[in-house]
C-alpha cells in the first residue's frame, strides 16, 4: 500500500474558478492521513479535473453533470455505470479529505476539486494524474497523445520529466510532503514502452499474464528469447562463412601447388 501523507491544511485561493467559491476565513488544520482512494472516488476526482480544464464554462459541476462525466463512454477505462448515490457518497469521502468542496453560489449545489491546492501540483502534473485516474496505466507516448485538451507537452521527454517529478516527491519527513504520486510498472512481454500508474489508490495491481493462443502479443517471444534467437542466427552465419573461407583457402592451395 502506498502511504501518501496528506496535510489537510489549505486556504481557498483566488485562482481561476475558485474565485466563485466561498472563501475560508481561516486556515483549516487537519492531521496527516493515509490516502487510498477507491475506484469510484478516483473516477469522480478525475472527472472533476478533466471538466475544469476542458469545459471551464460549465464548471463547477452539478451532481447530475458529474454523474454523466463519470459514466461517459469516451476517454474512460474502464467504462463505469455509477448511480447518483455512489457519486454523492464519493463526494462526501473526498470532501472529508479536502480534495473536493461544494460550491453554493446557485440554486443547484455544484462541486469542484481542490487537488492542485492540496497536493501542490503544477498544471502538467495535474494533467498526467487526471489521465492516469481516468484511463489507468499508460505509456509516456499514450499520455502525450491523450493530453492535448488538458496540457500540451512539447515531446516525450517533457512527459517523462513530469512522471519522474511526480515519482520523486518527498515523503512524510516533510509535514506537507505527499510521497511518490506515480510509479513505473514492469514492462509487459511484447511491449516496447513501460507504463506508469498513479499511486492515489495505493500500489497498482499488475494485470495477469496472457497466454491465449489467439493473442498476438502473448505469442511474441520475450526479449531474452529474441536475443537467444539472434545469437543463434549469428553463430550459424559465422560458421557458414568460416566453412566457405576454408574451402576457398583449400582451392587456392591446390592452384598454387599445380603452378
Amino acid at each position: 500500500m502506498c502511504r501518501l501523507s496528506l496535510l489537510c491544511h489549505y486556504k481557498a485561493l483566488p485562482r481561476g474558478r475558485l474565485e466563485t467559491a466561498p472563501r475560508l476565513e481561516a486556515y483549516v488544520y487537519g492531521t496527516l492521513v493515509d490516502m487510498k482512494l477507491d475506484p469510484i472516488q478516483l473516477r469522480v476526482l478525475g472527472s472533476l479535473i478533466e471538466k475544469e480544464i476542458t469545459t471551464p464554462e460549465n464548471y463547477p459541476l452539478s451532481l447530475n453533470a458529474l454523474v454523466n462525466a463519470c459514466n461517459q463512454r469516451s476517454s474512460r477505462d474502464p467504462v463505469l455505470d455509477l448511480a447518483e448515490d455512489e457519486v454523492r457518497q464519493a463526494l462526501h469521502s473526498l470532501e472529508a479529505r479536502a480534495l473536493t468542496a461544494p460550491v453554493r453560489d446557485s440554486r443547484v449545489p455544484k462541486y469542484e476539486h481542490r487537488i492542485r491546492t492540496v497536493l501542490n501540483l503544477r498544471r502538467d502534473e495535474t494533467a498526467v494524474l487526471c489521465l492516469l485516474m481516468l484511463r489507468g496505466p499508460q505509456t509516456p507516448g499514450e499520455l502525450r497523445s491523450r493530453a492535448d485538451r488538458l496540457f500540451t507537452f512539447d515531446d516525450l521527454a517533457a512527459v517523462q520529466s513530469t512522471l519522474e517529478r511526480l515519482a520523486a516527491r518527498e515523503a512524510a519527513n516533510d509535514p506537507s510532503g505527499t510521497g511518490p504520486l506515480t510509479a513505473i510498472l514492469p514492462r509487459q512481454p511484447g511491449s516496447r514502452e513501460a507504463r506508469y500508474a498513479h499511486l492515489l489508490g495505493g500500489e497498482p495491481e499488475l494485470p495477469p499474464a496472457h497466454h491465449s493462443p489467439t493473442s498476438s502479443i502473448a505469442d511474441e517471444p520475450s526479449a531474452a528469447q529474441r536475443l537467444a534467437q539472434m545469437e543463434a542466427r549469428m553463430e550459424a552465419q559465422i560458421a557458414s562463412l568460416s566453412a566457405a573461407l576454408q574451402a576457398l583457402q583449400a582451392r587456392v592451395d591446390r592452384l598454387e601447388s599445380t603452378a
